[in-house]
């Protein structure tokens, strides 16, 4: 969704913005009028993004700056259900939530609808602080807790191997904990296990050192690839920015592949109950060691 956004919203200006559901601004610090008043006006700098949170930085606002001239992003949160979807100004969406008109000095008038189903998704204005491992780098407050994911090019995997090995949990457990790595969920959780051919309740404790970097090789190849082909896609929710699926469910090796042979060993992929989700894996290939 970042990648589709980044070139029709960086350099456009935000025309106008209609709320239709004040619900989709639940982690906004103010009321609707402010969030429009706010908006209006300003700039889009960049879009970028760090676990389920997608940010666009914004230029100076046409209202009084904010305390102190802290910088300021548009944070989307998808929640469950949340799309952002880039339109024509003559295309509207079903459950269209939130809508920014956007003027760009190359592709002209352009409409950004933030739909959301289930409304478990929000947009919020928020200030933008310092990262503590890179001064040069700045996020959102609502996203400071949440950790790189492995395919950014500051994540620490030295420290990421030091913090999992001191971890007193299940692997798979700690690969959902978002303050120790993001961007990776349920299915490539399953995925980068069964490609590191490790048990997702084999305690990070014993788990070797070059077993560790091997799993965290693992889900960034499961991540790229992912990304390459425009993620999982298994309905009409879970769609890039102009509304298309992605097609990584076709390459998935243990994930919703219960009762299926293994593609490594031949044996039958088992899914058992987890975190009231499920775990998928070859209960021959990851063994508890």
């Amino acid at each position: 969704m970042r990648a589709g956004l980044e070139p029709a919203v960086t350099g456009a200006s935000v025309s106008s913005v209609t709320v239709f559901d004040e619900r989709s601004l639940r982690r906004h610090d103010g009321p609707g009028e402010d969030f429009v008043d706010r908006l209006s006006g300003r700039g889009i700098v960049s879009a970028e993004r760090r676990g389920k949170f997608l940010w666009l930085p914004l230029g100076p606002s046409p209202v009084p700056e904010p305390v102190d001239g802290a910088r300021e992003a548009l944070v989307v949160h998808l929640g469950m259900s949340g799309q952002v979807l880039l339109r024509d100004r003559e295309t509207d969406d079903r459950l269209t939530r939130i809508r920014l008109e956007l003027e760009h000095p190359e592709h002209g008038p352009l409409r950004l609808n933030f739909v959301d189903q289930r409304i478990f998704g929000s947009m919020a204005i928020d200030r933008l602080i310092q990262t503590p491992d890179a001064p040069t780098d700045f996020v959102p407050t609502q996203v400071a807790h949440i950790a790189r994911d492995p395919l950014d090019p500051l994540f620490d995997d030295r420290l990421f191997l030091a913090r999992l090995q001191r971890r007193n949990t299940g692997v798979k457990r700690a690969l959902l904990d978002q303050t120790l790595l993001s961007g990776v969920g349920n299915i490539y959780a399953d995925e980068a296990l069964w490609a590191a051919r490790v048990h997702y309740d084999q305690p990070t404790s014993t788990l070797s050192r070059p077993r560790a970097k091997l799993l965290l090789a693992e889900a960034r190849l499961v991540l790229a690839k992912a990304l390459g082909e425009g993620g999982t896609s298994f309905d009409a929710q879970y769609v890039n920015v102009n509304g298309a699926s992605g097609y990584f469910s076709h390459s998935l090796n243990a994930y919703g592949q219960q009762g299926k042979p293994c593609p490594r060993c031949g044996r039958p992929i088992v899914r058992e109950s987890f975190m009231n989700r499920g775990s998928h894996f070859c209960a021959f290939c990851q063994r508890v060691r």
